[in-house]
């Protein structure tokens, strides 16, 4: 089970995330941004998750925010819109340089390991 350590009201933060934010110097506005303007957006590792890209740092030293996160409810059939829907970011990283487009996401191992460890991923 993932503890959840804040929430707002549209977006749920889980200790893991907030760990691997502060390892990487991710800032919560980074998160916000990964979330709503995403580079890229793939299939994440866990079931039922989604992963986000953003290309950040510069031309010489570029690197990758992801982020995992997950729909905790439903999008009702009778509100076609998603304001009934929260997201659950599970994880953030940094990934260095560009990560190859279409393949198995690529995660460091620490975050994997802390993953397996909370039964997110097995």
């Amino acid at each position: 089970m993932v503890e959840i350590f804040y929430s707002t009201p549209h977006l749920i933060w889980t200790h893991h995330a907030r760990q691997k934010m502060r390892f990487y110097r991710i800032s919560e506005t980074k998160v916000k941004q990964v979330f709503n303007h995403p580079d890229r957006i793939e299939k994440g590792i866990a079931l039922h998750t989604i992963a986000s890209m953003k290309v950040s740092g510069s031309r010489q030293h570029p690197y990758e925010v992801w982020i995992m996160y997950q729909r905790t409810r439903g999008i009702t059939k009778k509100d076609k819109s998603s304001r009934n829907s929260r997201i659950k970011i599970i994880s953030a990283w940094r990934y260095p340089g560009r990560s190859p487009v279409g393949e198995k996401i690529d995660i460091p191992d620490d975050v994997r390991q802390d993953l397996i460890a909370l039964g997110i991923i097995k």
